[in-house]
Order: structure tokens, then C-alpha cells, then sequence
């Protein structure tokens, strides 16, 4: 096992007018499962290639263990990459897939197959060793991606969206498996995905990535309860957090004429132009003689225990849709007008102009 240090990795692609990867600085404890998120273009996978090697870095260093790999050529660094595409050999079957690396490492007949079987077992593998590729579905091709991983013992996983082309149940079923695993193997995996409810139900801690540059490196739940600015909060969250503009007065939040009441940490350091965010299931549905913020109903999700609402309010500085997260009791129907308040504990403030968080 081993720790991953990035020091200041950039990445500058040729004929680009500025870095992918600007200057990375992140480090990844031994054992622990780092998922890499942020929209396309924001630069995770090309992080997770440097780390792999398979990427030039410019400038800085990448250090695995205590030994600097910057310059190692890739079949040294001592990972195992899983890609998106799973990038089986369609000829062999899929003991020969698996083993394939050790053939090439010149690992001894009888380990490879002891190495084998025993990756075979953990992934459930064992009655399809004989197949070919064509002949498994999509989720099983993945296990078998994984299994030529963990075969390799190696120090480091690097999986580059490995859920990707999987339909949304076998998605939910596989990411549950690779998490499950990791934690029996407890190996040092490093996970890029741009599905952030991916990485908030896989990762011990997220890192969330916007123009190459580290927007905030947190555990799932910090990052939920605490995004430290705008890009991170409207990210984070599905379905997203509401992000309504407003004017700071008096300690308050106004939008239009209404006000949204905030906590005194954040009241006493806004001022001018901020941004309150709120999320959907912390609004109160309340009556309109209780002074809520109006919502047009537009659209009803049904999920059974609950219901997300998707409705639009005529205040100045709503967005064009405002989110609710309202009980099945709550009968909510197309067309309808509700109102819906906050506690203060539960808004987020932001710096309009910086994006910074103001909120404890």
C-alpha cells in the first residue's frame, strides 16, 4: 500500500494557450479512496493520467510511497489502471485476460492461475473464467476489468470513469461493488467520475475540480454541509442546491420583498450583492399568511416516500426554477401556488461577486 502526493503537477498540453492542469496540490492517504469530480474539460482525467503515467508533466512532482515517479516510465510506477471502455482482449477468454499482465511480467504458470482464482472469487467471476468477452454483459466485463487490477497486487488503482457505459441500474449495483471492494483490499485508489452522485456515495473524500484547479478536497458530507463557494455548492447535490440572488440589510437576505433570515456569522460579514442557497429539503412548505416565498408548481416528481418539486416564484432574484423536497403527505399538484420558507441554520451565503462562502 501507499500514500499519492501531488506536487504542483502541471500539465500543458502543446499548443494550448493555458495548462490543463495548472499546479495540483493533493495528497491521498494509504488505503484511501479518492474520487476525483468535476464537470468535462475540468481536468481529473488528465490528473489521474499523469498519475498513471500516461500523461508528460511539465512541471512539479508525483511522488507514490516515498519514491518520486515523475519521470518513471508506466509499467514501473507499480498501478493498475480500469478504464471506461474495459479494454478486454476480445480473442481470449477471460482467465487470459485477467492474467495477461502476469504473463507479460513473467509471473510463474501455477501463481498467475493461483492469482487468478482468487480474484475470480471476490468478483463472482468464477463460472465465467472460460468465456469470452462477447459472451458477458456489461457489468460483468467491468469485474473482469477489475479483476486484471487486483490481480497485479499493485500499489495504486486508477479507475478513469469505469461506470460510464453501464445502464443506470448495473451502475448503482457495480459502484456499490467496487466500493465494497476497495475497502476488503484496501488499496490506494484514485477515481475520476463526472457524476457527483458517484463520488459522494464511493469516495472516503471527494475532491471537486473546475479548470484544472482544486475547488475544495472534503468528506462527502462536508462537502454537502459546507461548500466553501458558489461552484462547489450549485455542484454538489442532486438535484442541485437553489441559488437565489439577493441583497444583504440589515443582517437579512432580501429577495424582492421578501426576506430570508441567515445566521449571525454569515449576517455580519455580507454586505451588497450575495447569494443564498438553499436546499431542496430544507424548505418548509408553510401558509401564505405565514409570509413564505411563493412557488408556481410546474413539475412533480414522484419518488414514493417523498416528492421533489419543481416550480418557479415571480420574486425578483429567484432562479427560473426553485426546487422543493416535500413529503408524500403533502398533497403538491401541477399548477398549484405553495410557499416555503427556511430556518436560518440551514442557508448557505455566498459572495455574489467572489463566490467565496460567508456562512459558518
Amino acid at each position: 500500500m501507499a500514500t499519492v502526493t501531488f506536487q504542483k503537477a502541471q500539465r500543458w498540453y502543446p499548443g494550448a494557450d493555458k495548462p490543463a492542469v495548472p499546479g495540483l496540490d493533493l495528497e491521498i492517504g494509504d488505503g484511501e479512496f479518492m474520487v476525483l469530480v468535476g464537470p468535462s474539460g475540468c481536468g481529473k482525467s488528465t490528473s489521474l493520467r499523469m498519475l498513471a503515467g500516461l500523461e508528460d508533466i511539465n512541471d512539479g512532482k508525483i511522488l507514490i510511497g516515498d519514491r518520486e515517479v515523475t519521470r518513471t516510465p508506466p509499467k514501473d510506477r507499480d498501478i493498475a489502471m480500469v478504464f471506461q471502455n474495459y479494454a478486454l482482449y476480445p480473442h481470449m477468454s477471460v482467465a487470459d485476460n485477467m492474467a495477461f499482465a502476469l504473463k507479460m511480467a513473467k509471473v510463474p504458470d501455477a501463481e498467475r492461475k493461483k492469482r487468478v482464482a482468487e480474484a475470480a472469487k471476490i468478483l463472482g467471476l468464477e463460472e465465467y473464467l472460460e468465456r469470452k468477452p462477447k459472451a458477458l454483459s456489461g457489468g460483468q466485463r467491468q469485474r473482469v476489468a477489475m479483476g486484471r487490477a487486483i490481480v497485479r497486487n499493485p500499489q495504486v488503482f486508477c479507475m478513469d470513469e469505469p461506470l460510464s457505459n453501464l445502464d443506470a441500474k448495473m451502475r448503482v449495483q457495480t459502484r456499490t461493488d467496487i466500493a465494497k471492494l476497495q475497502a476488503d483490499l484496501g488499496v490506494t485508489t484514485v477515481y475520476v467520475t463526472h457524476d457527483q452522485v458517484e463520488a459522494m456515495t464511493m469516495g472516503d473524500r471527494v475532491a471537486v475540480m473546475k479548470d484544472g484547479i482544486l475547488q475544495q478536497v472534503d468528506t462527502p458530507l462536508k462537502l454537502y454541509d459546507k461548500p466553501v463557494n458558489l461552484f462547489v455548492a450549485g455542484f454538489i447535490g442532486s438535484p442541485q442546491m437553489n441559488l437565489l440572488e439577493a441583497h444583504a440589510v440589515d443582517g437579512k437576505a432580501q429577495i424582492g420583498g421578501y426576506l430570508v433570515p441567515v445566521d449571525p456569522p454569515a449576517s455580519q460579514k455580507m454586505s451588497g450583492n450575495i447569494t443564498v442557497g438553499v436546499r431542496p429539503e430544507a424548505w418548509r412548505v408553510v401558509t401564505e399568511s405565514e409570509g413564505g416565498l411563493p412557488v408556481r408548481v410546474t413539475v412533480v416528481e414522484e419518488l414514493g416516500a417523498d416528492a421533489f418539486v419543481y416550480g418557479t416564484s415571480g420574486v425578483e432574484g429567484t432562479p427560473n426554477n426553485i426546487i422543493v423536497r416535500v413529503s408524500h403527505r403533502d398533497s403538491v399538484a401541477k399548477g398549484d401556488t405553495i410557499h416555503v420558507t427556511t430556518d436560518p441554520h440551514h442557508v448557505h451565503v455566498f459572495d455574489t461577486d467572489t463566490g467565496e462562502r460567508l456562512s459558518e
